[in-house]
């Protein structure tokens, strides 16, 4: 495009300054103001018109005679009367217009410093949205701990700051857990596939393998390979769980129990544990699958963390307008203040990490997404004489749901 083009162009099109939410109010606060002071002026300006323009009073001509000049005739009278009153009237329009034509100026130099004035006011109330969009511009995934820190009256401003800020704490506390995630997941799914290539460069290198010695390294690479396909599961469930449900259906979540009480009774035999059942009607919404496998974690994790002879009680039913199951079971004691880090992905109590032990560390965490992505209520709290008691409350099928009243013992609840 040529020099003469775009000169042409700008000419044809010139530029309007961009609609700014300061410009906007700023032309707000004139019209406000040239609407004002034209009503102001133009009420005044009546006012003074309808107080100039009444009859005036008795002049010198009006004045009775005196007694000696009664009977002389007065033939300049009338004509005076005229003359006053077209003098008058002159003089009456010429001040009305001169007061129209000063008021015209008076408000056009007031609307113009009314302009200046709110626009100066209209940046000093922006400085803060300034400072929120300045810090939203530099904040990357990197760098979410900053924070704007708006100080001033608590306005709408403040308030939209405060926000922003508490915003930033969310997202941070997210991705440090996606960061921490992905870092435990890459580590548990390298430990399976470590084990299968130690396992078959072994046999590889000896000389004088068998079919027995082949046929066993199969069998534990083929149990590694189990391994790993379970992590992968219970990834994939925990990814679907926290990416929420698209189609409630009511379903009945006391016999949903019963059936995986009864999937999980040659488990509990194994590890001499006895379940406590007392089941309730409880008809909760949301989708059966997921709540099953939240069922089960429940479960396993009661009866993996558990003690020689102790015992599983599961609980169901509705309570406060939720479908509510508690699953207490018997076991080493739980600190109060290490309720959260059991709920986290690949995390045990202390510094033992789960794949040193029975599952994946990814159970408890799996209950705690499927619960949310059901609006569910979970609570947790440690027994006293060991073990630990998890209530799952689920929305129902029949009205508004209402959030569980909290355990009296309670140490941790979890609502999400």
């Amino acid at each position: 495009m040529s020099v003469t083009t775009r000169l042409t162009s700008r000419i044809a099109r010139p530029h309007l300054p961009r609609r700014t939410v300061r410009l906007r109010m700023t032309m707000l606060y004139g019209a406000l103001f040239l609407a004002s002071g034209a009503s102001l002026l133009a009420i005044t300006y009546a006012l003074v018109r309808h107080a100039v323009g009444a009859p005036p009073g008795k002049d010198a001509s009006d004045v009775p005679p005196d007694d000696a000049d009664a009977l002389t005739p007065r033939t300049d009278v009338p004509a005076r009367k005229v003359a006053t009153s077209e003098e008058l009237a002159r003089r009456t329009a010429e001040i009305m217009h001169e007061l129209l034509v000063q008021s015209g100026f008076a408000l056009t130099f007031m609307l113009v410093v009314s302009i200046v004035l709110g626009w100066i006011v209209a940046g000093r109330m922006l400085d803060p949205l300034k400072t929120i969009t300045a810090t939203a511009r530099d904040i990357s995934a990197t760098s979410l701990h900053q924070r704007l820190d708006l100080e001033g009256p608590g306005d709408e401003l403040k308030e939209l700051g405060d926000t922003f800020d508490s915003l930033l704490g969310r997202l941070e506390a997210s991705f440090e857990a996606q960061r921490r995630f992905v870092a435990n997941a890459s580590h548990e799914l390298r430990t399976p596939l470590a084990r299968q290539r130690a396992l078959g460069q072994v046999v590889l290198s000896d000389p004088d393998a068998t079919v027995e010695s082949l046929r066993s390294a199969h069998e534990r690479i083929l149990a590694a390979g189990v391994q790993q396909e379970q992590l992968i599961e219970g990834l994939l469930t925990l990814a679907k769980s926290q990416g929420g449900i698209d189609v409630r259906e009511p379903f009945d979540l006391a016999r949903l129990t019963v059936e995986v009480i009864y999937s999980r009774r040659a488990e509990a035999q194994y590890r001499t544990v006895t379940f406590l059942p007392s089941i309730s009607p409880a008809l909760a919404m949301g989708h059966r699958n997921l709540a099953e496998r939240l069922v089960t974690n429940l479960l396993d994790n009661a009866l993996r963390h558990n003690s020689s002879h102790g015992w599983v009680e599961v609980a169901t039913k509705t309570e406060s307008g939720r479908a509510t199951i508690t699953v207490t079971n018997t076991g080493p004691l739980v600190p109060r203040d290490a309720i959260d880090q059991i709920f986290q992905p690949f995390q045990r109590l202390g510094t033992v990490r789960a794949a040193r032990a029975e599952g994946h560390g990814l159970g408890l965490s799996i209950v705690e997404a499927i619960a949310y992505a059901h609006d569910a209520t979970i609570t947790t709290w440690p027994r006293p004489e060991g073990g630990l008691s998890i209530s799952v409350a689920f929305p129902t099928a029949h009205g508004p749901a209402k959030p569980p009243q909290s355990h009296p013992d309670q140490a941790t609840a979890r609502s999400r």
